[in-house]
C-alpha cells in the first residue's frame, strides 16, 4: 500500500475504489489523457476506472521495491485533484515520477507538490534518483519538472514506445531547504 506523504497544500495517499470518480476527472479528460502512456487509452468511463484503481491497489500491495500510486487531494477541502506515481521503469529500472491533475487544478503548484514529496520520500527510501518522462510538445509538464529541479538530460525511446523528454532529479539537486 501506497504510504501517506504530506506536503504543504496536498496529501498522497493511497487509491480507494470510491474514489473512481475523481481519477476519472484527471486521468479521463482528454486535455490529460493525451499526454499519458498509451496504456490509459482504456479509461473512457468509471466502471473501467474502479476497475483500474483497483488493479493499482493490488499492484501496490506487491511492490517489493519504495514505490507506488496515490492519490493526490487538497488539504483545504479532501478534494482528490488528481494522482501520482514513483514506479520502478525497465530496462534500466529507473524509478518514474510522474502525475496526472484534473484541468481545474491546472496552474496551482499541485504537481510540483506532489513531484517534490515523492522525490524526498523515494530519497529517504534509499533511491538514488527519480526521473520523469515528458513527451516533447507537453510544456505544462517540462514546466512542472523543471520547478521541482529535474535536469534535461535528453530525448529517449527507451520508455512507453514513444519519443520522449527525460529529466533526472537527484538528491543534491533539492534545494536545501527541501531535502
Amino acid at each position: 500500500m501506497a504510504q501517506r506523504l504530506e506536503a504543504e497544500r496536498v496529501i498522497l495517499r493511497g487509491w480507494e475504489a470510491s474514489d473512481a470518480p475523481a481519477a476519472l476527472g484527471a486521468y479521463g479528460a482528454e486535455q490529460v489523457a493525451r499526454w499519458l502512456s498509451p496504456a490509459m487509452d482504456r479509461i473512457g468511463d468509471t466502471d473501467t476506472m474502479r476497475v483500474l484503481l483497483e488493479e493499482w491497489i493490488a499492484e501496490d500491495a506487491g511492490l517489493l521495491v519504495p514505490a507506488g500510486r496515490w492519490a493526490i487531494e487538497r488539504r483545504e477541502d479532501g478534494q482528490v485533484v488528481g494522482g501520482a506515481s514513483l514506479l520502478p521503469l525497465a530496462p534500466d529500472e529507473e524509478f518514474e515520477v510522474g502525475w496526472a491533475l484534473h484541468p481545474q487544478a491546472w496552474g496551482h503548484g499541485y504537481a510540483t507538490e506532489s513531484g517534490l514529496a515523492l522525490a524526498r520520500w523515494a530519497f529517504d527510501q534509499g533511491i538514488e534518483q527519480v526521473i520523469a518522462l515528458v513527451r516533447p510538445a507537453n510544456s505544462r509538464a517540462a514546466a512542472a519538472v523543471r520547478r521541482i529541479g529535474m535536469e534535461w538530460v535528453g530525448e529517449t525511446e527507451k520508455y512507453h514506445g514513444l519519443r520522449l523528454q527525460e529529466y533526472r532529479l537527484r538528491p543534491a539537486d533539492l534545494p536545501a531547504a527541501q531535502r
